[in-house]
């Protein structure tokens, strides 16, 4: 398991692939799900210009590897890697990759989205969107989840 809060913009794609070439887990692995989340431009009917994630240094790494935990414990998974953005973020920075590798697809799909929708729920992130209007804390469960 790998978890990471990045604070500078990361490139998803190549993130997953170099996690994956280190794994020690050739040929046991037959499915490799990924969801990457990434910065819209608007919300709640408003141009979003940029937004700003606060999170607790230490509490909201303990929730992320609580979640992969539980993924873990509920499906058969080698492996589970969850990168998250905080700080200064801008429209079309990726936010989120949440990846699983599991002997089988069905399992990796699940567990996947089991990963991002517990982190969207339960993970303590806050978000302040900048728009033309100003700033203003967008609120938990909203359309911008």
């Amino acid at each position: 398991m790998k978890i990471m809060l990045a604070e500078q913009p990361f490139e998803p794609w190549q993130l997953v692939a170099e996690h994956q070439r280190l794994l020690d887990a050739g040929g046991q692995y037959g499915a490799a799900t990924v969801f990457v989340g990434s910065m819209r431009d608007f919300n709640l009917g408003d141009q979003v210009q940029s937004m700003f994630l606060e999170h607790y240094p230490g509490m909201t790494e303990r929730h992320l590897e609580k979640i992969a935990q539980q993924a873990e414990q509920q499906w058969p998974l080698l492996e589970v890697l969850i990168c998250h953005r905080v700080g200064q973020i801008n429209p079309a920075d990726a936010i989120v990759v949440t990846a699983v590798w599991s002997a089988h697809r069905g399992e990796a799909f699940e567990a996947c989205r089991y990963l991002i929708e517990e982190l969207k729920h339960r993970a303590p992130f806050w978000k302040k969107e900048q728009t033309a209007d100003g700033p203003r804390w967008v609120a938990e469960n909203t359309p911008a989840e």
